[in-house]
């Protein structure tokens, strides 16, 4: 018998975006989709598709995904954001797949795209990925409490496929600045509410280390201004946080 499959979806306003993420989750069993704060056409858009839709508002990014994870019933679920879309050779192999095992998660690989470039190296230092756990059995995944980049925890062996999923990243620099403002705001509200210990002149420190981690060591340098764009975005993310932390008071 095959393997029921779950394709889960958690989206904020993303009425842009979310038909043709929807529209790539054809192949799967079940849609859930989880409306986070929605005041545009996505409850439509994800109703239209005959998604499961639940409607809610969820500060913490990890009590969100999680939700959406209880409410889908298959096997396996895979997991994608609205600026990602599953390619034709990753659903074949997500099909095929799935029948062969019954716990365990996937790491899936991304293409990620700023604009229209294409850049495969230099992503990581909470930075975006080059891979990530998006397919799991079910209760082999829970997100954690953390507004921003929540930590996951991981049931069971850790495999890989080799299908790609396409994430439009950013459309330019000036979503990537703006990004960066979002996701060190939210970072800091988690700093204020749970201090890591990690003070000013090593969070400085760190902004080389990130760098470097992803300019170098992920081979950024190999993307030219894009990966110093990226390799700078991470290096100033921790920096940012910790700052915003101090000195404001939301």
């Amino acid at each position: 018998m095959s393997k029921k499959l779950s394709a889960l979806v958690v989206a904020h306003n993303e009425e842009k975006q979310l038909a043709a993420c929807l529209e790539t989750l054809r192949f799967a069993d079940e849609l859930v989709v989880v409306l986070d704060k929605c005041t545009d056409g996505s409850k439509e858009i994800a109703e239209r598709f005959g998604a499961i839709t639940i409607e809610g508002s969820w500060p913490i990014e990890g009590h969100r995904r999680n939700t959406g994870l209880d409410a889908s019933s298959g096997d396996w679920i895979l997991e994608l954001d609205a600026d990602e879309r599953v390619t034709d050779a990753l659903a074949d192999e997500i099909r095929t797949t799935i029948n062969k095992y019954d716990d365990g998660y996937f790491l899936v690989p991304f293409d990620n795209y700023i604009g229209d470039h294409r850049v495969r190296y230099g992503w990581g230092a909470s930075w975006g990925v080059s891979a990530a756990p998006r397919l799991s059995a079910r209760g082999a995944k829970r997100w954690g409490d953390q507004r921003i980049h929540p930590a996951l925890t991981l049931k069971g062996p850790k495999r890989m496929l080799s299908g790609r999923i396409d994430h439009y990243v950013d459309r330019n620099i000036t979503d990537m600045l703006k990004r960066l403002d979002s996701y060190s705001t939210a970072k800091a509200r988690d700093l204020r509410e749970n201090p890591d210990g990690i003070g000013y002149a090593r969070n400085i420190r760190r902004m080389f280390s990130r760098f470097f981690k992803c300019y170098v060591s992920r081979k950024g340098y190999r993307e030219g201004k894009y990966g110093f764009l990226i390799a700078l975005m991470a290096a100033l993310y921790p920096i940012l946080s910790y700052l915003k932390a101090q000195l404001e008071d939301e």
